[in-house]
């Protein structure tokens, strides 16, 4: 590839262009990148070299290259019509908007074209992101695979059908917000019990990260992973009893379910 456009210096832009440099995949003269906000631009090429471009075309190349769409669902339209007239056969389109299909980007753009879909999450910020791919246009086997490529330098990478992506956009963009609710609950539940918050959410944070550990060592079934500390009689099991009675599990589904509808209605129309 020549170069990789980026339309948007916000989070998400701006860890890709994090993890993309640490990684050693691209040198930073090779990425140009615009944001209706040249101040975050500026700082981007202060820290990194990265090109600040003036103008949204100027982001995409002549030759074989990436364009990201690094913008917010709501203005996605206008950055399509912008950018319609300078698509050309050896661009592949990466979107990370949430909720906007390729077929309406590929109605707005209004010409053939390759298309990546994709589904990173917050964590992008830090390197460890679940992203989640799939491809249409023009696209073929070879751009998915450039783009798992591309997002594994800011976490982990796997390629879905389009119709799940907003399964995706419930399970594993929405879920640190679910986890970070249980995680301030745990830490509070601590704190009830006498311990001190700073020790408390210390020991809920590193939990996280281990339990996380555990089960990234191997693809042994979050059960049995469960049933490895649940001790007969034990504290484990008196804590799971009130979680199973309340209905923890239910609540879980049916809040990726609830999320997963509202992906589908804030889907812009074609």
């Amino acid at each position: 590839m020549s170069t990789i456009g980026i339309i948007g210096a916000g989070n998400m832009g701006s860890a890709l262009i994090r993890g993309l440099l640490q990684a050693g995949t691209i040198e930073a003269e090779m990425i140009r990148v615009f944001d209706i906000d040249p101040a975050r631009v500026l700082a981007l090429k202060k820290e990194f070299g990265i090109r600040m471009v003036q103008q949204i075309g100027e982001t995409i190349g002549s030759e074989r290259s990436i364009l990201v769409l690094a913008v917010k669902p709501q203005i996605m339209t206008g950055v399509l019509d912008s950018i319609a007239e300078r698509i050309h056969e050896r661009l592949v389109v990466i979107s990370i908007a949430a909720g906007i299909s390729t077929s309406f980007i590929l109605s707005r753009l209004k010409r053939p074209a390759r298309i990546i879909r994709a589904m990173p999450n917050a964590a992008a910020m830090v390197c460890s992101s679940a992203t989640a791919l799939c491809k249409a246009g023009t696209a073929n086997d070879g751009d998915i695979e450039m783009a798992l490529s591309l997002f594994s330098a800011i976490g982990h990478a796997v390629a879905v059908e389009e119709k799940m992506m907003n399964v995706v956009t419930a399970l594993s963009a929405s879920g640190p917000g679910y986890l970070f609710v249980m995680m301030e609950a745990l830490t509070d539940a601590g704190v009830r019990m006498g311990l001190d918050r700073q020790t408390s959410r210390e020991l809920t944070v590193q939990m996280v990260k281990g339990a996380a550990v555990m089960a990234t060592s191997d693809n042994t079934p979050f059960g049995e992973l469960k049933d490895r500390i649940t001790s007969p009689g034990g504290t484990t099991l008196a804590g799971l009893q009130v979680m199973e009675r309340a209905g923890f599990r239910g609540i879980i589904m049916d809040a990726v379910e609830a999320a997963t509808h509202r992906a589908d209605e804030l889907a812009p129309k074609e």
